[in-house]
């Protein structure tokens, strides 16, 4: 393994903070503090300057840092070459999930992978998906898992499934019995919404843009952190929404609310997105080849499901 006072301090210099990397690496923050100490005793200066619970690089500290990346980046990759040639896939495997992905889509799958590569060590960060996009570009994930469409050039996208957004309402509701609804019938209605930064509004502000509606023209009546607080103010009686139907799946069989599809349809692309130009570890490759095949298996199950 590399040198573990390295790691520690390539991760504390990337997110200039004890308590993040900390957080990262899954160790207490005193035990980070040694670590640097460590390198600091044995360099014989020191690599941060610390000042009013802020920290900054010293030069010896930027000169560390410049190798430490490189050090790290062709230990990953001839542990990953050795692996290919061994048949191993093992190692830590860092995935960032948008909020609905992560609560909707990933458990089943992850189940599923650590059962073909029980080796593999997952560990997942939870944000909206401009949040996820930032921790891949500053390289705290080795891939994540978006809903909106990500504009960052030197970030790769590839799409791994689509999921469809359905319109909610309580079962009570005035449209409740319709076979569908259009954009026309979204504009005075109580509109439920997700916060700024949420891939899930990105796509329906661009949905309704697309369709002569802005969003700021709807009745946004409250905004909120997550798709189950949607979900419970719509069962409420607060309002209606529009959500991935990959979320209703209990309530729908519960009866507490009704999805209906809208009109024109509206669909997204879930995405990976990593870094263009970063080595890839196998742990990673395999885990994008075992999402697609997947997702091809529930699409498959879900066209044979719709003919029966």
């Amino acid at each position: 393994m590399a040198d573990r006072r390295l790691q520690v301090f390539h991760t504390v210099a990337r997110l200039l903070s004890f308590t993040k990397a900390a957080e990262t690496l899954h160790m207490t923050q005193p035990a980070v503090t040694f670590q640097i100490r460590q390198l600091e005793e044995h360099f014989n200066t020191r690599l941060f300057d610390r000042t009013h619970n802020r920290i900054s690089l010293t030069a010896a500290g930027d000169r560390v840092y410049e190798y430490a990346e490189q050090i790290i980046v062709l230990y990953s990759e001839m542990d990953s070459r050795v692996r290919e040639l061994t048949g191993d896939v093992s190692g830590i495997l860092i995935i960032g999930a948008s909020t609905t992905i992560a609560e909707y889509v990933l458990p089943g799958l992850l189940g599923e992978f650590q059962v073909r590569y029980p080796d593999v060590n997952v560990r997942l960060s939870v944000s909206n998906s401009l949040g996820i996009v930032h921790l891949v570009e500053n390289n705290s994930v080795d891939v994540g898992i978006v809903e909106s469409p990500v504009t960052n050039k030197n970030l790769a996208v590839e799409v791994c499934w689509h999921d469809e957004l359905v319109f909610i309402c309580p079962p009570h509701h005035a449209l409740a019995k319709k076979q569908l609804i259009t954009v026309a019938e979204l504009a005075d209605l109580p509109f439920l919404s997700r916060e700024e930064g949420s891939g899930t509004r990105e796509v329906i502000a661009e949905y309704l843009s697309q369709n002569g509606i802005q969003l700021q023209d709807l009745n946004l009546c409250m905004e909120f952190g997550s798709p189950e607080s949607i979900k419970s103010a719509v069962e409420a009686g607060l309002g209606v929404s529009i959500v991935s139907r990959a979320t209703v799946g209990k309530e729908l069989k519960l009866g507490t609310l009704v999805a209906l599809p809208l009109r024109p349809q509206l669909e997204r692309p879930f995405s990976f997105v990593y870094q263009r130009q970063k080595f890839r570890l196998r742990a990673v490759d395999e885990f994008m080849k075992f999402a697609h095949e997947h997702c091809e298996r529930r699409v498959a199950q879900s066209k044979d499901t719709a003919a029966d």
